[in-house]
């Protein structure tokens, strides 16, 4: 009885691994153009295909073979609320004040590929709570990892400021 529990529950966790390897799909990205403006997109990563698939509104915008991606690049940016705090101030100016004082952070994944030995990228705004998932995803179905490039801006400040002091010379 012990063997046949053992093996009904490795073939749960095997057929349960197969299922959940063949795609993963996130539906909270926006895909941004040349000038700026953002449309919501779907972000999938199908392991049947071998495939990176970006669809706006049903339609695919780019199928991406893994073989010919690069590379996976993030970075998050800050700014002002501006915008939304002077909405804010219509209420209550003290608020929109303060809101206008804090920062919001948008999370941005680069796609580096190659089509018909042509140099591509595609730039998508990740969600917030969504961020963290994607690159876990695309380590998992790619083997690729994502290149933080905020920390590499950050590592080459300490390298400017530890090279900035130089040893005196025995001269």
């Amino acid at each position: 009885m012990k063997k046949f529990l053992t093996i009904i529950a490795m073939l749960l966790v095997v057929f349960g691994t197969v299922a959940s390897a063949e795609e993963t799909t996130f539906s909270t990205c926006k895909l941004a153009d040349a000038k700026g403006k953002q449309v919501d997109a779907r972000f999938t990563l199908s392991d049947e295909g071998k495939k990176v698939i970006i669809q706006v509104s049903d339609r695919d915008v780019a199928v991406i073979s893994y073989d010919n991606i690069d590379k996976f690049s993030y970075e998050y940016t800050k700014k002002h609320r501006v915008t939304q705090g002077a909405i804010v101030m219509v209420a209550s100016l003290g608020a929109g004040a303060i809101v206008m004082l804090t920062k919001s952070k948008s999370h941005w994944l680069y796609i580096d590929y190659r089509e018909d030995n042509a140099a591509k990228s595609i730039v998508l705004r990740l969600d917030k709570k969504d961020y963290q998932k994607v690159f876990e995803s695309i380590k998992a179905h790619t083997g690729k990892d994502v290149i933080y490039l905020n920390a590499a801006d950050k590592s080459k400040e300490k390298t400017k400021k530890v090279d900035s002091n130089p040893e005196p010379s025995g001269n």
